[in-house]
């Protein structure tokens, strides 16, 4: 049986983990299936099929960490890349994937010493990656350093093709590219939203629901100030984001600030986000930037009407009947809102598309892998 090892930062709640957590379990029917982390006690570990193996670099959860651990993390990634290679990885499989971008793509990007049995290697692009390490001195240097990376790689895969387009403009890396949307295991998002939820959302409103890690890239701050200025021009409605992040207490401050703490509600990290977004009214993703958000996907299982900017996302809601794509500004995202709240009657009149299982996702996967 062909040995393939996943790799990524962690476990932990996001969207591409979510994803490599249902290929995996997917693919462990077929493959003897490796998932290697840089850190452990990630919520979705126990969601992994028994069948799925599962590699930690170390035991802790990176907030768990110090800030000399952290360091030291840093420094270990950057300058011993080779022997951690050689300690965790090397020798040890046929296919080798680096399913996200930064530390984990920069350290199987080591080329193996095995003259025998050279493994194929597979990087996978989830984002604008123009935008992954944000502008400066800083972000050149780690673009320089990745170029060489991504030019170990045999094949580099993307989820959507604006980001493929992005990556090229970026990078001028001759080599085998292919975009995989992202994959979703429509049963498990159905049966988690059967959850009992309670009283969470407005009768009298229109409830908006983002689920997002809280960071510059998921533009929450922008959204608040947005919120903000409907309120005041009347338009009401109430927001709910799911999700945390280093932004947390910057993004709790402006709401106060901006005195809408009781129509934008943060409701903190949620292991099951599903009964929240089918409950909602209308779904909303207002990012600066995103890949193929698994969040907007699994809104489209629950058949619910999705707001978004106008960013890679856009692919993921292609041919679908309830979904608005809002101008990438503040004006537009004003625009969006209001626009969504008169149309919300209309769209729960509008006949569900049923979401269907796309396994041609997991067979490009299995082609690619073997």
């Amino acid at each position: 049986m062909r040995k393939i090892v996943f790799g990524i930062t962690g476990l932990t709640l996001g969207g591409a983990e979510r994803v490599l957590v249902d290929i995996a379990n997917e693919l462990s029917s077929t493959f003897d299936i490796t998932i290697f982390t840089l850190y452990g006690k990630g919520e979705f570990e126990k969601e992994l099929s028994k069948d799925v193996k599962l590699v930690n670099m170390i035991d802790k959860s990176y907030n768990e960490l110090s800030f000399i651990e952290k360091l030291k993390m840093s420094l270990k990634l950057l300058f011993m890349k080779k022997s951690l290679y050689k300690k965790y990885i090397n020798n040890e499989y046929d296919t080798e994937i680096a399913f996200l971008e930064g530390p984990i793509t920069r350290l199987f990007s080591v080329k193996s010493n095995n003259k025998v049995r050279v493994p194929k290697k597979i990087a996978w692009v989830h984002n604008d990656i123009r935008q992954v390490f944000g502008n400066g001195i800083k972000a050149k240097i780690k673009g320089k350093l990745d170029k060489k990376c991504y030019e170990q790689y045999d094949t580099i895969v993307f989820v959507a093709n604006d980001n493929q387009e992005q990556f090229e403009e970026f990078y001028d890396i001759k080599k085998n590219k292919m975009v995989i949307p992202n994959y979703i295991s429509s049963k498990r998002v159905i049966e988690k939203s059967e959850a009992h939820l309670g009283n969470v959302f407005s009768k009298d409103e229109a409830n908006f629901l983002t689920v997002a890690r809280l960071t510059n890239q998921k533009a929450i701050d922008r959204l608040i100030r947005v919120h903000s200025e409907l309120m005041y021009d009347g338009h009401n409605h109430k927001f709910f984001v799911i999700g945390d992040g280093p932004e947390r207490e910057k993004l709790k401050d402006l709401i106060e600030t901006l005195n809408v703490k009781d129509s934008f509600i943060l409701l903190g990290k949620k292991e099951n986000p599903y009964p929240y977004i089918k409950n909602c009214d209308i779904f909303a993703l207002l990012s600066y930037y995103e890949g193929l958000p698994m969040t907007v996907l699994e809104a489209k299982i629950l058949e619910k009407p999705i707001l978004i900017t106008d960013t890679a996302a856009r692919e993921g809601v292609v041919g679908y009947n309830k979904s608005y794509i809002a101008e990438n500004s503040e004006n537009g995202i004003y625009v969006g809102i209001k626009d969504c709240i008169k149309m919300l009657p209309e769209w729960n009149n509008t006949p569900n598309q049923k979401y269907t299982e796309n396994y041609e996702i997991i067979k490009q996967i299995e082609k690619l892998v073997e």
